[in-house]
């Protein structure tokens, strides 16, 4: 039993899909991807850190007003800016854009390899596997993606993600012509 042989292989059909984003044939997808792509995080962690700044906040106030009692709600906060941060991916990636609010001001989209829109789950599970892999690996994370033409970061490579130029795959359609 051959291997390379199409009949035998895992598929029946012997043909293997491929990337839908070629570096190679269209360079202008991943042109100038990471850089924005930092700057894309950063906006995404000011998205994020304000509504748990303003829950912290209103958890020392409302402590105050209740003599301390309020305060033991601060054992909830951690847990409820790890939520919170996780459905905001989810929900991002997952919507009509494919894209955080950080990607959507940088002209960034997150496809699968094959060209798929994101969803809810794998917008989840890629803010989980990012800061799992930044948390062990932090410089080795960022320098995956110096070293593919894609671009693409340790966390992208496991769940089989890229993000792309948003503009360049979706060119805006052209105005009306005057008469």
């Amino acid at each position: 039993m051959s291997y390379s042989d199409p009949g035998n292989g895992w598929r029946n059909d012997g043909d293997v899909q491929s990337h839908a984003y070629d570096p190679y044939l269209h360079p202008e997808l991943f042109r100038g991807v990471a850089t924005r792509r930092a700057f894309a995080f950063l906006i995404d962690l000011i998205v994020i850190s304000v509504p748990v700044i303003l829950g912290y906040l209103f958890i020392a106030v409302f402590g105050v007003v209740t003599l301390g009692l309020g305060w033991a709600l601060f054992w909830l906060a951690w847990p409820a800016s790890v939520i919170w941060a996780i459905v905001y991916y989810g929900a991002c990636i997952g919507g009509p854009s494919s894209a955080t609010i950080g990607m959507r001001v940088m002209d960034l989209e997150l496809r699968t390899w094959y060209g798929a829109p994101g969803y809810f789950v794998l917008g989840a599970t890629h803010a989980v596997l990012f800061w799992v892999s930044v948390s062990f690996l932090s410089p080795f994370v960022v320098l995956v993606g110096l070293f593919n033409g894609r671009r693409r970061l340790l966390h992208d490579v496991v769940l089989g993600t890229v993000v792309i130029n948003n503009s360049i795959r979706a060119p805006a359609p052209q105005a009306a012509r005057t008469y």
